[in-house]
């Protein structure tokens, strides 16, 4: 099991805690709280959206016990920066590195629970092809929160 979700469930925790460090000690937790109520996971199709629901309330619970929520200066952390250098940067490298910028910044203004809906639906509607109510049963949140968050979410973004 950790071998097929560990990436998605680090992914996921990264984009909401916005800290790799924290987010690396988080999915460890998840795993082991999954493996430790692996009895009550009913369908195995559907693991991927139990451990994110696990990973959600582990997040939750680690941002009140941690109020730095809104740091994301460790997200991008391993990612290569454009030099300052005084030869121009490649158009491409630059607008690359400026997207980055703005992604980051953008996300660190949601509050939590528009993070978390515009997180999960970027990561299980657009790679795991998940429904609205798979996204809801994890959330916790009906899917008209659900819809309604993500829709101000992208429109916050867009801004």
């Amino acid at each position: 099991m950790f071998d097929c979700h560990a990436r998605s469930v680090f992914g996921f925790l990264c984009a909401l805690v916005g800290r790799r460090d924290l987010a690396e000690e988080l999915t460890q937790e998840t795993f082991v709280r999954a493996y430790e109520r692996r009895a009550t996971l009913r369908d195995q199709a559907k693991a991927a959206a139990w451990l994110l629901g696990i990973a959600r309330n582990i997040s939750r619970e680690q941002a009140r016990q941690d109020r730095r929520w809104d740091s994301l200066d460790d997200l991008f952390e391993d990612e290569e920066q454009p030099a300052r250098t005084s030869e121009p940067l490649p158009d491409a490298t630059l607008l690359d590195a400026e997207l980055r910028l703005v992604v980051r910044a953008a996300l660190a203004k949601l509050d939590a629970d528009k993070r978390l809906v515009f997180v999960l639906v970027f990561v299980l509607r657009a790679f795991e092809q998940r429904s609205y109510e798979d996204i809801a049963a994890i959330t916790g949140f009906s899917i008209g929160k659900v819809k309604t968050d993500l829709r101000r979410a992208r429109l916050e973004m867009r801004r």
